[in-house]
């Protein structure tokens, strides 16, 4: 169950309008790295949790309803970067979609498709797609995709910021670059909490993985290299259930033996039809 408030969660103001940084804008709307990428997953994550780990369910929820605020937040920064713009085409210009991009460096469907507003989509205008979610079931795997999800949005954000001059916008995106820190490491204190984060899933018996190979690094190098030496190639592994080893070469499974295809399939370009 859901409940709105008509306020912001964030103050959003744009002192000089800007068509082509709404464009940019998208990215963090719809795009892979964007906060409806991650207020869906979240949010699918806790609805696959049971009873026992409500805890983590509402820090899930507390935060896709969070996130879905942002959402909002950068929708307004958007409009508000369209609209009474300088930039935007004048009353004499032949109002077509080249004219837009041309005159503004906009995306050609907030002016075609929206009316100057937020759309479902990237910077690209391509729209948002269900396939950028991860939500597996598993909470300590789906912890760890939250901790990339969070690091690459606010990768997106900084990088906005150094993009505007805008004081408005630089203050939008530092409380966004601000609630990806936190969020980050709420993920990581959340893995710490768990019993056994890794490796995933922690539950499948380890004794019934090939034991020559489970830690150790294999290099793909044509010619054999010796041990780099480094952290994932000798010392204890991480999950204390292990230690690291370096194969120079990769076991070999000797040249595939491929059946030949149901003649039904018609895929032997040899094979006659005829009787």
């Amino acid at each position: 169950m859901f409940f709105q408030e008509p306020e912001l969660q964030y103050e959003v103001t744009v002192e000089e309008p800007d068509p082509h940084f709404a464009k940019l804008l998208q990215q963090a709307i719809g795009g892979q790295e964007g906060e409806m990428r991650v207020a869906m997953q979240y949010m699918f994550q806790a609805w696959a949790l049971p009873d026992e780990y409500k805890g983590y369910r509402k820090l899930l929820m507390e935060t896709a309803a969070e996130e879905l605020g942002h959402i909002e937040m950068l929708a307004t920064a958007v409009t508000k970067n369209l609209r009474g713009s300088p930039k935007q085409m004048d009353d004499d210009a032949e109002e077509t979609a080249a004219a837009a991009v041309a005159m503004t460096g906009q995306n050609p469907r907030q002016f075609l498709s929206s009316g100057m507003s937020a759309m479902p989509v990237d910077s690209n205008g391509v729209p948002f797609t269900g396939a950028y979610i991860a939500a597996s079931g598993n909470l300590a795997g789906d912890l760890y995709a939250n901790v990339m999800a969070e690091a690459t949005g606010r990768t997106l954000a900084t990088r906005l910021w150094e993009y505007t001059n805008d004081p408005g916008m630089k203050d939008m995106l530092s409380y966004l670059i601000a609630r990806d820190t936190m969020h980050q490491n709420q993920w990581l204190a959340a893995l710490d909490s768990l019993e056994d984060p890794v490796p995933v899933p922690a539950s499948f018996p380890q004794e019934e993985e090939n034991q020559k190979v489970n830690y150790a690094f294999m290099s793909t190098s044509r010619e054999p290299e010796d041990d780099p030496q480094q952290p994932w190639t000798q010392g204890e592994s991480p999950d204390g259930k292990g230690q690291f080893s370096y194969l120079a070469e990769q076991p070999g499974g000797g040249t595939p033996s491929i059946p030949k295809p149901d003649p039904s399939t018609y895929s032997d370009p040899n094979e006659s039809g005829d009787e």
